[in-house]
């Protein structure tokens, strides 16, 4: 078998193993990463494949921890967890894009501090705000999702 086993290649669980398994030469190979994690060879190979639909949330936070990619975590977080749908999405970039989303996100917030005090100064939201509402809830959205992916990025980069 290859060095990236092909059928995996596109599991975040196998990608991030092979990322870890830059500064980490034992997790190249699944039978090195399972005996790091407690793991059987065939249950990390079936987390990789696909096999396994839900990998259990002890298991994903010790690879979050072992392959340094806290990524792992809120993956599953937003993909797994069948509470997960309001956690922000996190991209693994580099930082001068994130940096370049970030200042985008923020500049599209741009007069809505006006605009929500205007909204909210009654406690209520009516018909005629509801439209301005949403969008500033999307704005915040952005933000949220940044800052998300710069925390990872600062948690993978800063030690």
């Amino acid at each position: 078998m290859g060095n990236t086993p092909s059928r995996a290649a596109d599991n975040i669980y196998c990608q991030c193993r092979k990322q870890a398994a830059k500064k980490n030469g034992k997790l190249n190979s699944r039978e090195g990463a399972a005996e790091l994690l407690g793991l059987s060879v065939s249950s990390l190979a079936d987390y990789e494949l696909g096999v396994t639909k839900v990998v259990p949330v002890d298991k994903v936070a010790l690879m979050a921890d072992i392959y340094e990619a806290p990524e792992l975590c809120n993956y599953y977080c937003k993909n797994v967890c069948p509470l997960g749908e309001s956690v922000p999405k996190a991209e693994v970039n580099g930082l001068e894009r994130i940096t370049l989303k970030a200042l985008v996100a923020l500049n599209k917030m741009e007069g809505i501090q006006e605009e929500l005090l205007s909204i909210s100064e009654d406690g209520v939201v009516d018909d005629t705000e509801r439209e301005d509402m949403l969008r500033i809830i999307d704005r915040l959205n952005e933000i949220s999702n940044v800052a998300t992916s710069l925390k990872i990025w600062a948690e993978k980069n800063i030690k």
